[in-house]
C-alpha cells in the first residue's frame, strides 16, 4: 500500500474546515473506490492547509486516477451541499430561537440548522432541495429581518443580492451578504428595525410591557374605590391582558401551530386559566412581569451581541490607496494584494499588510488584546509579495483594525478585506454563537421530558378535588399556580447568555473562543501540555557561549565559524551567523567553500589552506583517529546539561573551540506559568523534539512539573493520550501547526499567534491572537469564571422550580407569588452571566 495526501481547499473549496460533514461525506464515497483502502484526514505536520491522506494499491489505481476521482466527487458534493451562515434581527430571546430552529430543520432539504438566542443562524443544505431564496423566505415568516449572510457559498450571493435590490424597491429595507458592500453612507441603521419590531420599533415589546403594568396598576387602585363600578377595573384588566399577553399569545400559536410547547404557551393558558377564575388582576400581573422579563432578557442578550457586534466595526470602510504617485480614497473591497495604501496619524488601518514606508508605533489592542502600542518598521525588501509568506515579522505585519500612531505610514496590502484576521475572527465568533455548550445540550434535552411531564401533573392536579374535600376552582386554581411554577425559563436562558458573554468578552481581549464546549472545558482543565519550541521558548536559538581551546582568540574562533555556517541553511546556522556577526561588529569575514553536511551531525567546508569541520561529538565518532579529548567531550557534554545546542570546531587535526546556542525561554514564561498554578492548574507538562536534559534545563528554569523530551510527533500525540487517561481532561498550547495532531488529541486545542497564522485560527478551539503567552491565565480565568456563572445559573433556575412547584402545590404561594420569584429568577441568571463582559484581566 502506498500514500497520498490532497490539499482539502482544493477538492472542497466551499466548505469552512476539515471538521465539516462535507469533508466526511467525500471520504466515505471515496473509501467506497476500487484499489482504495483507507481515507483519512492528515495529520498537520508542518501543513499549511488540511489534506486527506489517501492509502491505495498502486497495481490498482493510479495517481492521476484518485486526483480525477477526488476532484469529481468533490465537485459533486459542493453541487449538492450548501453552507449559509446569516445574521438575523428580531429573535427576543433563547426559547424563541429554538422554535426558529424546528422550523428551519422542517424545510425540506434544511440537514442543520444551529440558531443562537443572539441572531446568528448557521445551516447546511442540499442545494436541489432549497436554496437561500427558500431559507430567507421562511426566516422572514418567522418575523425576523435578514441582516447579514456571511456564507461561504459564492453561489448564493448573487440571489441574495437579487433579493436586496427587490426589497429595496419595495420597503426601502436593506439586507446584504458577504458579497455585498455598503457604499458610504450606506448602512443598517438602528431605526430600520421597526418593521420588523412592532408598532413601536425594536422596543414595541417593552413598551408594551409597561402599558400593561400601567393598566394594571390603574386598575388595581380602582378596584378599591366604591363609587368606581367594577366594570371599569374589569376593562383596564382585560386591556392589560391585551398588551402583556401579544407577544406571549403570538409565540404560543405559532408554536403550537408547529406541533410544539413552549413556556409561552404554558404561562398564557396560565393566565387564562386565572381569568376564568375571575382572578384578573394575578392573570395581568404574570403576563406584565412575563413580557416584562422577555423584554429585559431581549435587551441583555442584545447588549452581549452589541458587544460581538462592534468587532466587524473596528475595520474602516474606505482607504487611502496610493497609485501613480497620487492617493484616492477607495472601499476597502476595491483593494487588491499589492496595493500600496497610505494610513495617517492616529487612524485606522484599512486591511491587512506589510510596512513599506513609516516608521510608527500601532495599537493592535483591538485584534491581539496587547495593551501596549507595538513599534512597526518597513520590511527590507518592499517589492517582495509577501501575501503566502507565514514568517512575516510583528515588527513589519499590519492588521486591519488595529490603530497608526503619530506618524505616517505607507501599507503593502497582502489580504483582500473578506480574507483579512478581522473579517476571519469575526466570521468564526459568529460560528461559535450557534455551537451549543455541553450543559445547553444537557438542560435543552431537560427542557424536552420536563415541559410534558409538568403538564401531565397539571392535568393530574385538575382533578385534585376529586381526592380532597375542595371546590373544582380550588383545584383549578393550584393547576395554573403549579404551570406558572413549572415554567423553566430561567433554565432555558442560563447556558446560552454566559456562553454567548464569555466569548465576547474573550474577543475583546484577544482570544478567540470557538463555542460553549470549549469554554466549558478550558473552565475545569487542570493539566495543560506545551509545545516548547516557539509556545515556551522565543522559537529562534541564540548564540549563548563562545569556548576557544587551545590558543585562538574568541574573535577568531566566531569568524571561522561564521564563515563556514553562511553556507549553511540550516536554522542554527542562521543563529550562528546572526549573533556572531553582532557580535563581531563589521569585521571582515573570509568566504569559505565546498560545504559538506553530514546528516544529524554537523558540516565541513574548506576556508582557504584549512579544512573546517562543525557539529557535534557524533560526528568525530567515525571522522578519523583524531578524536576530542576526555575533558573536550567534557566540557561539550557540561554544556549540554546546562539546556545548550553545542557545536564542537575542529581546524584540519586540531579542536580550536567549542559555540553553544539555546532557544531562550521568553520572559513571560515563568511568571505565566507561576499565575497559572495560581487560578488551579496543577500540572504543566512540555512536549519537545529535544533531548531530556534540554527539556528538564528549560523546565527548571521555568517552572514546569514536568517535561517530556525526544518525543517524535507522533509520539507528542500518544504522550496527549496517556495525559488524558490520567487527568480526564487536558488542553495542548502550541502554534496551531506542526502541532496540530496534538491538539486534535487534546480536550481543547490552544494557538498562539494566530493573527499571523491562518492554519491556527482555523485548526484550534481556542485562538490567543496575540503570540504572546501571558494571554493564557486571562483565558482560563475567563472560562473558569463563566463555567461557576453557568453552575450558579443552572442552581438558581432549577433551585427556584423546585421550591415553587411544592409550595404552590400545598398552597405556600399563589400565582402573583409564582410569577414574581419566576421571572425574578430569569432576570437574575442573565444579569449574572452578563457579569462576564466586565471580566478583567
Amino acid at each position: 500500500m502506498e500514500k497520498l495526501q490532497l490539499k482539502i481547499p482544493v477538492i472542497l473549496p466551499q466548505v469552512p474546515n476539515e471538521k465539516d460533514s462535507c469533508v466526511e461525506r467525500l471520504i466515505q464515497k471515496l473509501q467506497a473506490k476500487e484499489g482504495i483502502e483507507k481515507v483519512h484526514i492528515a495529520d498537520a505536520n508542518g501543513a499549511d492547509v488540511p489534506k486527506l491522506c489517501f492509502h491505495y494499491d498502486p497495481d490498482i489505481i493510479s495517481i492521476d486516477r484518485i486526483q480525477s476521482l477526488a476532484e469529481s466527487t468533490g465537485a459533486e458534493i459542493t453541487e449538492k451541499y450548501g453552507h449559509l451562515l446569516i445574521e438575523v434581527k428580531g429573535i427576543r430571546h433563547t426559547r424563541q430561537a429554538r422554535s426558529i430552529e424546528r422550523s428551519l430543520l422542517a424545510i425540506n432539504g434544511v440537514l442543520e440548522a444551529s440558531v443562537s438566542g443572539s441572531g446568528m443562524v448557521r445551516l447546511e443544505f442540499d442545494k436541489k432541495q432549497t436554496n437561500f431564496d427558500e431559507i430567507s423566505k421562511q426566516i422572514e415568516k418567522e418575523d425576523l429581518q435578514v441582516q447579514r449572510s456571511a456564507s461561504n457559498e459564492n453561489d448564493y450571493t448573487e440571489a441574495s443580492k437579487k433579493q436586496e435590490r427587490s426589497k429595496k424597491e419595495e420597503t426601502k429595507e436593506q439586507t446584504s451578504t458577504e458579497g455585498h458592500e455598503h457604499k458610504e453612507g450606506e448602512t443598517h441603521e438602528e431605526g430600520e428595525e421597526h418593521a420588523h419590531g412592532g408598532i413601536f420599533g425594536k422596543n414595541t415589546e417593552l413598551i408594551f410591557s409597561i402599558i400593561c403594568g400601567a393598566l394594571l396598576g390603574i386598575g388595581f387602585g380602582l378596584s378599591y374605590v366604591e363609587s368606581i363600578p367594577d366594570w371599569v377595573s374589569l376593562t383596564l384588566y382585560i386591556g392589560a391582558y391585551f398588551f402583556g399577553g401579544f407577544f406571549t399569545a403570538k409565540e404560543a400559536v405559532q408554536t403550537v401551530a408547529k406541533g410544539g410547547f413552549e413556556i409561552d404557551f404554558l404561562m398564557l393558558v396560565a393566565a387564562i386559566g386565572a381569568a376564568i377564575l375571575g382572578e384578573w388582576a394575578e392573570g395581568a400581573l404574570l403576563l406584565f412581569l412575563f413580557s416584562l422579563g422577555h423584554a429585559l432578557e431581549h435587551y441583555a442578550m442584545e447588549k452581549a451581541r452589541k458587544s460581538i457586534a462592534a468587532l466587524a466595526d473596528l475595520a474602516p470602510k474606505t482607504a487611502l490607496l496610493k497609485k501613480d504617485g497620487k492617493t484616492e480614497e477607495v472601499g476597502i473591497e476595491e483593494l487588491s494584494i499589492g496595493d500600496i495604501i497610505v494610513v495617517k496619524p492616529n487612524s485606522k488601518i484599512s486591511a491587512d499588510g506589510v510596512v513599506v514606508n513609516g516608521k510608527s508605533s500601532v495599537n493592535q489592542a483591538p485584534i491581539t488584546g496587547e495593551s501596549v502600542p507595538v513599534d512597526k518598521i518597513p520590511v527590507e525588501d518592499t517589492g517582495k509579495d509577501y501575501s503566502a509568506d507565514d514568517d512575516i515579522k510583528d515588527e513589519n505585519r499590519v492588521f486591519a483594525g488595529t490603530i497608526n500612531g503619530n506618524n505616517t505610514l505607507e501599507i503593502k496590502v497582502i489580504k483582500e478585506a473578506k480574507d483579512s484576521t478581522l473579517s476571519r475572527l469575526v466570521k468564526l465568533v459568529n460560528e461559535a454563537q450557534t455551537q451549543k455548550s455541553p450543559t445547553q445540550l444537557l438542560t435543552d434535552k431537560f427542557e424536552k421530558y420536563f415541559v410534558p411531564s409538568v403538564l401531565i401533573l397539571v392535568g393530574i392536579l385538575l382533578f385534585a378535588f376529586l381526592v380532597i374535600d375542595e371546590p373544582f376552582s380550588a383545584s383549578f386554581y393550584r393547576a395554573m399556580a403549579v404551570l406558572v411554577a413549572a415554567s423553566p425559563c430561567a433554565l432555558a436562558i442560563s447556558t446560552p447568555s454566559a456562553v454567548l458573554s464569555g466569548v465576547a468578552r474573550a474577543a475583546r481581549g484577544g482570544v478567540l473562543i470557538k463555542g460553549g464546549r470549549p469554554l466549558e472545558d478550558l473552565g475545569v482543565i487542570t493539566a495543560l501540555a506545551f509545545d516548547k519550541t516557539g509556545t515556551l521558548t522565543e522559537g529562534k536559538p541564540k548564540l549563548t557561549e563562545v569556548v576557544p581551546l587551545g590558543n585562538i582568540e574568541e574573535n577568531e574562533l566566531l569568524k571561522i565559524a561564521v564563515a563556514v555556517e553562511n553556507l549553511s541553511d540550516h536554522p542554527l546556522a542562521k543563529a550562528v551567523v546572526r549573533d556572531g556577526k553582532e557580535r563581531l561588529k563589521g569585521t571582515d569575514i573570509t568566504d569559505a567553500s565546498d560545504l559538506e553536511a553530514v546528516l544529524g551531525k554537523g558540516i565541513k567546508a574548506s576556508l582557504g589552506k584549512d579544512k573546517i569541520y562543525i557539529g557535534n561529538l557524533d560526528l568525530y565518532e567515525d571522522l578519523d583517529e583524531a578524536k576530542p579529548s576526555e575533558d573536550i567531550s567534557n566540557k561539550v557534554k557540561e554544556l549540554e546539561g546546562g539546556g545548550n545546542t553545542t557545536m564542537l570546531i575542529r581546524r584540519n587535526k586540531e579542536y580550536i573551540g567549542i559555540i553553544a546556542l539555546m532557544d531562550t525561554p521568553r520572559e513571560a514564561a515563568k511568571e505565566t506559568l507561576k499565575k497559572l498554578k495560581e487560578i488551579g492548574i496543577k500540572r504543566m507538562i512540555m512536549l519537545t523534539g529535544d533531548n531530556q536534559k534540554v527539556a528538564d534545563a528549560v523546565a527548571k528554569e521555568i517552572g514546569l512539573t514536568d517535561a517530556w523530551g525526544s518525543l517524535l510527533p507522533e509520539e507528542k500525540v500518544d504522550a496527549i493520550k496517556k495525559l488524558k487517561e490520567q487527568e480526564s481532561k487536558v488542553a495542548m498550547v502550541g502554534d496551531g501547526v506542526n502541532d496540530a495532531p496534538a491538539m486534535a488529541n487534546s480536550t481543547v486545542g490552544i494557538a498562539m499567534g494566530a493573527a499571523g497564522s491562518d492554519v491556527a485560527l482555523e485548526t484550534a478551539d481556542i485562538a490567543l491572537m496575540a503570540d504572546k503567552l501571558e494571554t493564557l491565565p486571562f483565558a482560563i480565568g475567563l472560562s473558569r469564571k463563566a463555567k461557576t456563572i453557568i453552575k450558579q445559573n443552572l442552581w438558581v433556575s432549577l433551585g427556584i422550580v423546585a421550591l415553587l412547584i411544592p409550595s404552590t402545590i400545598f398552597g405556600l404561594a399563589n400565582i402573583g407569588i409564582a410569577v414574581v420569584v419566576h421571572e425574578g429568577s430569569t432576570l437574575l441568571v442573565v444579569f449574572n452571566a452578563l457579569r462576564l463582559l466586565a471580566y478583567k484581566k
